[in-house]
């Protein structure tokens, strides 16, 4: 029977539909108002728990804060009572209490000089202490995550959420926090006091402050998401600029600067829209939240004439109101900038704790044990491995790769040559079937010591912007300068770095931008050989070099063949004839295995392979 939620259809009246859909839309709005406030007090709370490690600075600012309030509290009193006795006439006596009172404001007021240092100052240590340790807790996790975290990621949102939105908590814990005490004290103090001058008035005070509390949380609604968008578009517009910046030799060759400035501006105008859309709230609010409060002057004034009229009120008790009336109304007023604030904090703070909340992924098992003493035997044991569900790209993989022998993996592009190495290093779990080194599944090791024997020599390499020999010795910090020359050496790349103006001390310039791709290749390969690592893993090391710079890298690495378990990923067949097994991987799965002569017998894929780059452009094998 056709129903809506369990009520058939021929049961619902046509007027009982819109009042249903109403209903039902508003127990929805209650239901995500309920959530929302229940993430956000989450989100406090595990805030709070962050900062409590700076409790003492926190609880200096506060009292600071108190004692701040109470003197802006005090001050007016002091004020009022000099108005009565210059209202009453001035006698001799009179001099010596203004005098008095004279110096109870001048100690006052030096007072809340100390109090406010001490209040600003230590709450905004405080908060950028916190902000120090929120940067650099959400750039470990980050760092720590598995690379399949990053597929979808763009570096600059990163970048943005580990500065700008930590930036953010600064808001909450320098200003909301000592401004929300300091406003409730203060509107608590005055109103106390309001109410012993003359209760009738300060009822009046109070009478626009329910209309405030409604729009402020109105206010709160719709004002959050259009930070949190802003929030993202500037995270979207870091990750272009990061992306145009390392492409910035792409876009000036082909002419696309144009281009690229259109879709810079692009970015950079859905930040400034989405900003301006909280802010055209944020501009309706503030001046409503003023006139607002303006009318309680207003009512304070009109009604205390008329009570100085009819009931006698003394002037001294009218001065004194309305000088707490303005401490009164502060709070209130500045509540527009508190609940702004609060929500820019949010914002920022949920898209940090998306970070500090996600799953690293890939951890240490419970009892997992250093892996020590490795000769370098690695095995694969019937492995499969798929990125997303149902579309394998290992099948079922098995081989041995002895102690100080070279493993070549070769094969069209995008079969899994390189899945097999992150797999190695545990940087991907396989589907199926295990992975061992020296008889050990890597998943019972710890993820350190694990990579601590592996040394990756990548097509892409990349170089830190630094010296050379930084550069070389960031695989192993403590080597020595003698060390580094020593795996230089064995890399083939010394001599290069002795030709150069400042020998080791050459600066790479970013991504190694001051070096050719056969000098960053071979810096690589001294870095791998410097950490001695049992197991050293090349994917491409010669893809992009000429014929003399990939006999330089032959050389490098049959220097340290033998010495060392080699993994290599090669399309030039060339590097790899002297390996002394050679996999041919081809849709997912080991088609051939053998040695290069052995390869070439079978007359499979791989002699097919050799025989189209063994004949010239144009020629004949």
């Amino acid at each position: 029977m056709p129903s809506f939620d369990g009520i058939p259809f021929f049961s619902l009246r046509q007027t009982d539909i819109p009042e249903y859909f109403t209903g039902r839309r508003r127990a929805e709005n209650l239901s995500q108002t309920a959530e929302r406030n229940g993430h956000i007090m989450k989100l406090l709370w595990r805030l709070s728990k962050e900062a409590i490690k700076y409790k003492g600075l926190y609880v200096i600012a506060i009292l600071s804060t108190f004692c701040l309030t109470l003197i802006n509290l005090a001050a007016p009193r002091a004020l009022s009572r000099m108005t009565g006795i210059v209202s009453a006439g001035v006698t001799a006596e009179a001099l010596t209490d203004i005098r008095n009172l004279t110096l109870i404001l001048i100690g006052l007021y030096l007072f809340r000089i100390l109090f406010r240092f001490l209040s600003n100052y230590l709450a905004h240590k405080a908060a950028w202490y916190l902000v120090g340790d929120l940067r650099t807790k959400t750039y470990d996790k980050i760092e720590h995550m598995h690379l399949g975290f990053f597929h979808d990621k763009q570096t600059g949102d990163l970048m943005s959420r580990v500065v700008n939105d930590t930036r953010d908590f600064e808001l909450l814990y320098a200003h909301m926090i000592p401004e929300t005490i300091t406003n409730l004290v203060t509107f608590a103090g005055a109103l106390a006091i309001l109410l012993s001058i003359n209760w009738k008035l300060a009822l009046i005070t109070c009478a626009p402050i329910p209309l405030i509390i409604i729009s402020g949380f109105f206010f709160s609604k719709k004002v959050r998401p259009y930070f949190r968008i802003q929030q993202k578009k500037m995270g979207e517009l870091n990750g272009k600029l990061q992306d145009n910046f390392s492409g910035i030799h792409e876009i000036q060759s082909f002419g696309r600067e144009e281009y690229e400035t259109g879709r810079v501006n692009e970015r950079n105008f859905e930040h400034v829209g989405a900003m301006l859309h909280a802010l055209k709230i944020s501009a309706v609010f503030h001046p409503f939240v003023e006139f607002t409060s303006s009318i309680g002057t207003i009512l304070v004034v009109g009604l205390g004439g008329y009570l100085a009229y009819a009931e006698g009120l003394q002037v001294e008790a009218i001065v004194a109101f309305l000088l707490y009336l303005g401490l009164f109304y502060a709070p209130v007023s500045s509540l527009a900038n508190l609940l702004e604030n609060m929500q820019q904090s949010m914002a920022g703070a949920e898209r940090v704790m998306q970070i500090l909340d996600a799953p690293i992924g890939i951890t240490n098992r419970p009892g997992a044990e250093d892996l020590k003493d490795v000769q370098g035997e690695v095995a694969f044991d019937h492995v499969s491995f798929s990125y997303e569900e149902n579309v394998p790209v290992l099948r079922d993989i098995s081989f041995t790769c002895r102690p100080g022998k070279m493993l070549a993996l070769v094969g069209p592009t995008g079969v899994g040559k390189t899945t097999i190495t992150q797999l190695i290093s545990r940087f991907y779990e396989p589907t199926s079937g295990r992975i061992l080194i020296d008889g050990h599944e890597i998943g019972s090791v710890t993820i350190e010591s694990l990579r601590s024997m592996i040394s990756p020599v990548l097509q892409d390499t990349f170089l830190f912007n630094g010296t050379i020999a930084e550069n070389i010795g960031y695989a192993a910090p403590n080597a020595s300068m003698e060390e580094i020359e020593a795996a230089a050496r064995a890399a083939n790349i010394h001599e290069d770095i002795m030709a150069m103006p400042d020998g080791y001390n050459t600066q790479v310039g970013e991504r190694g931008l001051r070096l050719s791709g056969g000098q960053k290749q071979r810096v690589a390969i001294a870095r791998a050989i410097l950490r001695h690592s049992p197991i050293i893993i090349l994917d491409e090391a010669t893809a992009s070099v000429d014929v003399e710079t990939e006999r330089q890298i032959q050389t490098a690495i049959a220097g340290i063949a033998g010495s060392r378990t080699i993994i290599a990923i090669a399309h030039r067949l060339s590097t790899i004839r002297n390996a002394d097994q050679i996999l041919v991987i081809e849709n997912g799965k080991v088609t051939e295995s053998g040695t290069h002569d052995e390869l070439l017998a079978l007359n499979g894929s791989y002699a097919r392979m050799y025989r189209i780059q063994s004949t010239p452009i144009g020629g004949v094998a």
